[in-house]
């Protein structure tokens, strides 16, 4: 359950810090070595010093320290020396071109061309592959545009393109429902990226998206200007494209920050159907306002 005057934190050793990658309802995320992550795992809190306060209660009932169990330098040499031998790693690489009797009897058609299966909600033809062409399309103008999105500063890929979990508020939801997938089934953003028809609902699915247009509140949603409606961010967007209304996105400083994400360029580009692009992506059209920001910022 949510707790609202608490902020919920993860402590990871992986090479993601976006909020909420561990868990929808982190809204912090920070990187340590393996070590530190189990003595922050003792602790059960970020909000501590380790030089004065005790990380937890021995079974002597004396309070234990991070000085008490962090290893010297000393002992972590010893331990790799006597532990991660060179063996380990050479019948490992010695068999790993063998592969293992599960993969290799999985049946594969023989052809040069993949044979798409429109019933898979994994990897689906996209759109875009049917009319490419060798030639980029021509710029198209951008004429009476509604503002699908305003954001402010700092919207990482990781708000344009999730690639955790699937929450259950976002319009994938009915998707993937209307195709049987079950509840249980619904997997990661990142395990379905070969579908377009899912990555494109997952764009600015983030659940902790900040769009003004919302006045405060926080969401993968938006307002449908002509209408007033509420509607997720995919469903207005569709709305407005299938009565031929361009749409704008607005955002400040370290717009797309992070690490390169192909969907966080095709997710909008599905969802606004421009022809401009820039290396696979939106061309980025900088707004400076002179009067009371500095460059970029406050857009």
């Amino acid at each position: 359950m949510p707790l609202p005057d608490i902020i919920a934190a993860a402590v990871l050793s992986g090479n993601r810090n976006f909020e909420g990658r561990v868990h929808a309802l982190t809204r912090a995320n920070y990187l340590a070595s393996p070590p530190l992550v189990v003595i922050y795992a003792f602790a059960g809190t970020v909000d501590i010093d380790f030089d004065k306060e005790p990380i937890g209660t021995g079974k002597d009932g004396k309070s234990v320290y991070f000085m008490d169990i962090w290893p010297s330098t000393e002992e972590v040499a010893e331990d790799v020396q006597s532990r991660v031998l060179p063996n380990m790693f050479k019948s490992t690489y010695e068999v790993i071109t063998k592969g293992n009797p599960m993969w290799n009897h999985i049946s594969v058609p023989s052809s040069t061309m993949y044979s798409w299966d429109p019933n898979s909600t994994y990897i689906h033809e996209p759109s875009y592959f049917k009319n490419m062409t060798m030639e980029p399309p021509s710029a198209l103008g951008v004429k009476d545009a509604y503002c699908l999105l305003n954001f402010g500063d700092s919207i990482t890929i990781d708000h344009i393109s999730p690639a955790g979990s699937i929450h259950k508020d976002s319009s994938i939801v009915k998707f993937l429902l209307d195709c049987g997938v079950e509840r249980k089934d619904f997997n990661l953003y990142g395990s379905r990226r070969g579908n377009n028809e899912v990555m494109a609902r997952g764009t600015f699915a983030n659940i902790r998206l900040m769009n003004k247009l919302l006045n405060g509140k926080v969401g993968p949603k938006t307002i449908h200007v002509p209408t007033g409606e509420k509607l997720y961010v995919f469903n207005a967007a569709m709305r407005y494209k299938n009565i031929g209304h361009d749409t704008i996105v607005l955002a400040g400083a370290e717009y797309g920050s992070g690490s390169s994400r192909d969907w966080a360029a095709k997710g909008p580009m599905l969802l606004v159907e421009l022809a401009y692009f820039n290396n696979g992506g939106i061309l980025p059209y900088v707004i400076r306002n002179l009067i009371n920001d500095p460059p970029c910022k406050g857009m």
